[in-house]
């Protein structure tokens, strides 16, 4: 295959008066007009709107990012009607999914454009921010996924995956295309460019990761981009965009070497899929909407199938509601083209309300845990054990060795003059003589946790001083702070609970002799031995809800009213993922210069699912994006590898001893099972058109709809979030009985399907039919009938489970937040 390229210097920034500067008056806005993209540009997009399932989409996608002349120029007639003579910026113009640009100009400016009949909306740019080697195993891809459908040889193969993220480090083996025996094939509907600049020169891209841009004006305009930090180009000096990019579509059998240590063979959910990258966030100060729009708008035009957000907006959308926000209506525009859109979760939980993606066409990923832990350990003299973290190798054999705290070996020009020493990041403080040969204790302060000091820089000083090994002891001040196993070249171990560190310095301290005329220890007579914890170790009681992964119920809007939506979606591993990094990578200290790392988060867990809806798409390429959502959710899973209910976190405090069963709002429907998403039976399927009624639906929506999407609501056709037909059922307030109807369509066999039922808490159900026979690619009318039986603002839970005869299980998941019992 052969691919074009541009050079692109510096980032295209649009029209505008001579030498304009930025000043500290002036903000980005992003501007949507009333009357919807051009059709000539939309059609790029969006195929006659037939149903989902009469054919696969192969869509006509040409073009750059420079085409959509028509929006361009009406952009720029009306900036420079309505600011003639005056100084302005103009960033972007948006021509595929939503009608607008983005501008930098002063607010009194803004209120100009707001008075233009043309102009609908007027928003203030707002900030967003960054929310393998075993899970492929652990979700069974190997003997399930992956072998139904050939291999991981085939796995995901011809489906393109957008990445809105950090960028990409392209000379990782994750992203090469140098499979001789097997050649990658040129996917046909992609048209998207790779930008060559001088560190990311011609030849970057390959069949594999066949598309790279970057987007910046925004924070350039603030004055924010640093070239020589954050790279004006695709290159990922972050890591975050590597991490996330390896996670979905990484190359299979790639080895994991970390600290000269070898953990295991690391693969992508959907190891033939292709790669193409949108970079919009960036090291220094994160990312802007603005921005993010940009390259959400580029890859649909591109012809991505999938696009995958491992981002979230800094705070809760203003407005009437949190869904009418410039990401979520352009991730709305990309559904209706065809795309599956994944986001993550958002890592502010365990509280209530807590996510941060909201949207019902946008599909939202918790994170969970897998069965793989790395477990350190140190041995006391006294045959106290104490358990850590470390991905260290163990001192030798049963040898034990003395202890020495890094406060009773500084030497005498250090004494008393730097209160920080203790954390051992510069050798030069300490005494070689005191600490060669032994194990030299640090403290773990709450300056690690800001990022002021590291443990790299402390495995350095124990190396300097001969230190037979190192032990990291947590401040007391340093509360329920989650620890990624971190890699050491030499023995060592960071015991991260308080209460642990201080049993780990009572021992120390008893064991020591002072000079009572010195005042200076005389005998150092704790010992201690490291087990390691380079190996990894399985435990069964997995998944569980972490405490980070941010939690429904949905905010409808600031107020916090809640929605009749079910949020997050699903939940998939996104605790201690290993994956690719990159070579320039700065997010994680400690795995600076090392080709793969270990991160947690929600951000780890979206990709899993991005690469996993990859094979989805790859079985059933004509699947709408709902259809893909239903198939994972209605065959997810809620319980256990022991059989038992998922747990969840409750605190960040100690949080593995704080944790009940997961509900709905902490797993959405539950646990990602893709062998069963392979062949999920039946499926829901939900269309833009539904969308937008609904969107026409809430108070006040009309304007707001019409400025985002050109639709005029009909108030006659209006649909309730829970007419939505969505694979869940959620009723924020339950205050008169209600039927609600949801349609299936069978996608495999002719089967009779038999329903049951469990029943929220506090509510009665109906449903009807409680058995039906399906023809294949026939549909189903489900009515259901809810009502309150108390009252109660506990929210309660119950199930819908359609179980096939061909053996299909699908599982609707019910949610009731606030029930009132009516006086009859």
């Amino acid at each position: 295959m052969e691919f074009d390229f541009i050079l692109i210097l510096g980032v295209l920034i649009g029209c505008c008066c001579a030498e304009f500067q930025a000043d500290t008056d002036t903000s980005v806005y992003i501007v949507t007009l009333k009357e919807p993209p051009s059709p000539d540009n939309y059609q790029e997009l969006v195929a006659e709107r037939t149903s989902r399932f009469d054919k696969p989409r192969n869509l006509p996608r040409s073009g750059s990012y420079y085409h959509g002349s028509h929006n361009n120029h009406l952009h720029d007639s009306l900036l420079s009607k309505v600011l003639r003579g005056e100084k302005y910026l103009k960033l972007y113009s948006y021509r595929y999914l939503i009608n607008g640009f983005a501008v930098l100009v002063t607010p009194e400016q803004a209120e100009k454009l707001s008075r233009r009949t043309e102009v609908s909306s007027i928003v203030l740019d707002f900030p967003v921010q960054v929310a393998t080697t075993h899970t492929p195993q652990f979700l069974g891809l190997p003997q399930g996924a992956w072998f139904q459908e050939g291999g991981f040889e085939a796995a995901g193969e011809g489906v393109v995956i957008g990445f809105i993220d950090t960028g990409i480090d392209h000379m990782h083996p994750s992203f090469s295309d140098d499979v001789p025996e097997k050649p990658y094939p040129v996917p046909d509907h992609f048209s998207g460019i790779c930008e060559v600049t001088r560190d990311f020169p011609s030849g970057s891209c390959n069949r594999k990761l066949i598309g790279a841009r970057h987007f910046a004006a925004s924070a350039i305009t603030r004055g924010m981009f640093n070239a020589s930090k954050d790279y004006a180009s695709p290159f990922d000096a972050d890591g975050h965009g590597t991490h996330t990019a390896a996670i979905a579509a990484g190359n299979h059998g790639i080895p994991v070497v970390v600290s000269g240590h070898r953990f295991g063979n690391a693969s992508g959910m959907a190891p033939r899929a292709h790669i193409a990258v949108y970079k919009a966030l960036y090291k220094s100060f994160g990312g802007f909407a603005a921005d993010v729009v940009a390259a959400i708008d580029q890859a649909a035009v591109d012809g991505v199938d999938i696009i995958s957000l491992s981002i979230t907006p800094n705070r809760r959308p203003p407005g009437i509601a949190t869904f009418f926000n410039p990401i979520d209506m352009a991730l709305l525009s990309a559904v209706k083209a065809g795309i599956f859109v994944v986001q993550a979760a958002g890592n502010t939980g365990p509280s209530p309300k807590s996510i941060a993606s909201f949207s019902p066409w946008i599909y939202t990923v918790g994170a969970a845990s897998h069965d793989r832990v790395y477990s350190n350990s140190v041995v006391l003299g006294n045959n106290i054990t104490i358990r850590g973290v470390g991905l260290a190798p163990g001192t030798r054999g049963d040898a034990m060795y003395t202890l020495v705290s890094a406060a009773h070996a500084l030497n005498n020009s250090t004494t008393g003059k730097d209160m920080y020493a203790v954390e051992c990041q510069d050798s030069s403080h300490f005494n070689q003589d005191l600490v060669k040969g032994n194990l030299l204790i640090c403290s773990y302060s709450v300056r690690f946790v800001l990022g002021l000091s590291n443990i790299k820089k402390g495995l350095e000083t124990a190396q300097n001083l001969s230190a037979a090994g190192i032990v990291f002891c947590m401040d007391p001040f340093v509360v329920s702070y989650q620890l990624n196993p971190i890699p050491m070249g030499i023995p060592g171990i960071i015991i991260p609970s308080p209460d642990d560190s201080k049993v780990f310095l009572k021992y120390y301290n008893s064991s020591l002799v002072w000079d009572e005329a010195t005042n200076k220890v005389a005998q150092f007579g704790g010992v201690a031995s490291i087990s390691g914890g380079i190996k990894a170790k399985f435990s069964h009681p997995a998944p569980k809800i972490m405490h980070y992964s941010a939690r429904g119920p949905d905010p409808a809007d600031n107020s916090f009213t809640n929605a009749d939506i079910l949020k997050p979606n699903i939940v998939a591993p996104g605790n201690f993922i290993w994956a690719a990094w990159s070579s320039a990578g700065t997010d994680s200290v400690e795995f600076q210069g090392e080709s793969f790392a270990m991160m947690s988060g929600t951000s780890m867990a979206a990709p899993h699912i991005a690469g996993l809806a990859a094979l989805i798409k790859h079985k059933f390429p004509f699947f709408s994006p709902a259809a893909i959502g239903s198939a994972l959710s209605t065959t997810a899973s809620s319980v256990d590898r022991n059989g038992g209910p998922i747990m969840a976190h409750r605190s960040y405090i100690n949080p593995d001893m704080n944790q009940t069963p997961a509900t709905f709002f902490d797993m959405g429907s539950g646990f990602v099972n893709t062998t069963a998403a392979l062949d999920p039976g039946l499926v829901f399927d939900t269309s833009y058109e539904d969308y937008t009624s609904f969107l026409c639906g809430i108070n006040g929506s009309s304007p707001v709809v019409l400025n985002y999407t050109g639709e005029i609501c009909n108030s006659s056709f209006t649909l309730r979030a829970i007419d939505l037909n969505l694979p869940s059922i959620t009723v924020s307030r339950l205050d008169n009985p209600v039927v609600i109807q949801r349609r299936v369509t069978n996608i495999s066999g002719n089967e009779t399907y038999d329903v049951s039922w469990t029943v929220p808490n506090g509510t009665s159900l109906q449903l009807s039919p409680s058995q039906f026979f399906i023809a294949s690619g026939e549909k189903q009318l489900l009515t259901i009938s809810l009502a309150a039986t108390m009252n109660s603002s506990a929210s309660s839970f119950g199930r819908i489970s359609m179980a096939g005869s061909l053996g299909h299980l699908v599982n609707i998941p019910v949610s009731v937040i606030d029930k009132i019992l009516r006086e009859q």
